[in-house]
């Protein structure tokens, strides 16, 4: 092997690895006749929680790219055992345990994998996936792949703040236009450069994709293309930044719009217009000096007009005033306010859940329609968030011991809400249609929405983004939680383009 096959080699993925270093000591702790360790993974209920429901999202990844097919060989154990030695400064890899796995199983790992389907929407303190060890030698491995298997708190966590943005934005479009038409591209996904790397771009950037089609992060579009088998799963336009406007210089600020305009004549265009005076862009350049340029435009090329600094609630309603005596409006079907079809506005600055409600419902007291607006949102959307935003767990619940089996648990007398659960568990929609986790093996398989998705190296089950968009669709309901005095919207979200 040359050096550069060498190094590219070290740098290859290695499951061995792929794990807190206490757990490389865990096969020494539990009970010597032990052979079998359940455990699952759950998003906690905690006080106060501001998510009462997540998106399950993500886990296809992680078993199809890191723990499908032959992952353990000779060569990663040697790699493994080097690392170890060091890091430890004594011999307590399981190298042994390690090698079995490539005699009896090929380098394919023997565990097993339940999980609720792609996309469903499950209420927090319930069951989403567990895991099992198939080969009683390996009752060690079960735990030892948590740390891989509990990122997958990202892509939840992602998809479960994105949906939420998706009903506030529902609830508002529906109130002020009587429709859902073009929910799926009202907010944008901006947070491929404020992420961690290019891995969490495409998982968070994917997780976006499960409730919008809008989106400038291109490491999400690949993402669901290879690993949910969706070839365009989401859209966006020609857009300025600042860097393409101030570079014409201040003076030639009208030049630098008109030959956007000139550009892309056949497209939607957005312009960032608060590089100087984003009132004064908006009166004189846009509503003077190139009004019947704008006026040309129609709805499928639209200017989208974009602040980018200052109060959003208080430049929003000022540039819409501004846009209005200069354009003029309309009354939609709601008696809302409408602009023309050929201008809107796009707020991409200072958007979070808290925010765009605030934005939202300031445009409605002004008698605006939300049709006139779209958003985009970075880092509030994509890396604002932690594993402790939903409480992601994996936890111990069930093990075997010379064949005899025996619930387990945790109680911690300080912290009644890390309490665990016990037993296998099965999860089920009970006779009032409440999803709920049944432990200690006492529920009906044939009730179990759990779903076997990986066994011994295998995928057993996989989903499509169009499935998992499926599963993830808003309902009715969704809006009454999210507004107890909502109106039932007669079936509208169920129907529409949700």
């Amino acid at each position: 092997m040359d050096e550069a096959a060498a190094n590219d080699a070290s740098f290859d993925f290695n499951i061995l690895l792929a794990t807190d270093s206490y757990k490389v000591t865990h096969f020494k702790q539990y009970p010597p006749d032990t052979c079998k360790i359940y455990s699952y993974f759950e998003c906690r209920k905690g006080k106060g929680d501001e998510f009462k429901e997540i998106v399950f999202f993500g886990l296809q990844y992680i078993l199809k790219k890191y723990l499908s097919g032959s992952v353990v060989t000779e060569e990663k154990i040697q790699q493994a055992k080097q690392i170890y030695e060091l890091h430890f400064k004594q011999s307590v890899f399981h190298e042994e345990g390690w090698r079995y796995i490539i005699t009896k199983h090929n380098g394919h790992l023997p565990v097993r994998i339940k999980a609720i389907p792609e996309g469903s929407i499950i209420p927090r303190g319930n069951v989403l996936f567990t895991v099992e060890n198939t080969d009683p030698n390996c009752f060690w491995l079960t735990n030892y792949i948590e740390t891989i298997l509990v990122q997958v708190w990202y892509p939840i966590t992602v998809a479960t703040i994105s949906r939420e943005f998706k009903k506030i934005l529902a609830l508002y479009l529906h109130k002020t236009s009587g429709s859902l038409d073009g929910l799926e591209f009202k907010l944008h996904d901006f947070g491929y450069r404020g992420v961690s790397s290019q891995e969490s771009a495409a998982l968070g950037g994917a997780a976006h994709l499960v409730n919008f089609q809008s989106t400038d992060t291109v490491a999400g579009l690949i993402m669901a293309q290879q690993y949910y088998n969706c070839q365009m799963a989401g859209f966006s336009i020609p857009a300025a930044e600042h860097s393409t406007i101030i570079s014409w210089g201040r003076s030639r600020e009208k030049d630098a719009f008109e030959y956007l305009l000139k550009q892309f004549p056949s497209t939607p265009i957005s312009v960032v217009s608060d590089s100087y005076d984003i009132f004064n862009a908006c009166k004189q350049i846009w509503g003077d000096d190139l009004k019947d340029c704008v006026k040309q435009r129609n709805k499928d090329s639209m200017l989208l007009i974009r602040p980018d600094s200052g109060d959003p609630v208080e430049t929003i309603i000022e540039v819409l005033r501004i846009l209005e005596e200069v354009f003029g409006s309309t009354l939609n079907c709601q008696g809302y306010k409408l602009l023309p079809s050929f201008i809107r506005l796009f707020q991409g600055d200072a958007i979070n859940l808290h925010s765009i409600e605030k934005i939202l419902t300031a445009l409605k007291n002004e008698h605006w329609s939300t049709e006139n607006i779209g958003f985009g949102c970075g880092g509030a959307l994509l890396q604002k968030l932690n594993r402790d935003t939903l409480n992601c767990s994996f936890k111990c619940s069930y093990v075997e011991q010379n064949g005899k089996g025996l619930d387990v648990y945790k109680q911690p007398v300080t912290d009644p809400i890390k309490g665990s659960k016990r037993g296998q568990l099965t999860l089920r929609r009970n006779s009032d249609g409440i999803i709920e986790t049944i432990q200690e093996g006492k529920g009906n398989p044939e009730e179990d929405l759990l779903v076997a998705v990986f066994e011994n190296g295998n995928i057993l089950q996989e989903y499509t983004l169009e499935v998992v968009r499926k599963n993830a669709k808003l309902q009715d309901d969704d809006l009454l939680c999210l507004k107890p005095n909502a109106e039932l919207l007669n079936g509208s979200l169920s129907k529409g383009n949700s």
